[in-house]
């Protein structure tokens, strides 16, 4: 298979790098998934940390923006606490990267006299 550029995918499955996921939600802002290592005949592989990813959309005048951050935690009960730490850090992330786009842009704009 060749993507747009006519190069090759490489769509190999990594055997060593799987993962059973679960979510968690509350139905209003907090999604957490937990993502528990497991080996290819899907037994729990013990070797490797369960990690935990939170998500959330943050509501904008042209519609919601996904964002999710990996949770530092080792259980899921402090995933929820750790959760608003971790998620707010990635939207100042985010507005960060925003706002050098912004920046990118408006330095190309010749405004004519100057």
């Amino acid at each position: 298979m060749a993507d747009a550029n006519n190069q090759a995918l490489d769509l190999k499955v990594d055997r060593k790098n799987l993962y059973r996921e679960e979510s968690f939600t509350d139905l209003k802002v907090a999604t957490i998934r937990r993502l528990i290592p497991v080996s290819p005949d899907g037994s729990v592989d013990k070797s490797r940390k369960t990690v935990f990813v939170g998500q959330t959309n943050l509501m904008t005048p042209n519609g919601p923006v996904p964002i999710q951050a990996v949770i530092p935690a080792k259980d899921l009960q402090q995933a929820f606490k750790r959760f608003p730490e971790a998620l707010e850090k990635a939207m100042d992330q985010l507005m960060e990267e925003a706002q050098k786009i912004k920046e990118k842009e408006d330095s190309r704009i010749i405004v004519p006299g100057r």
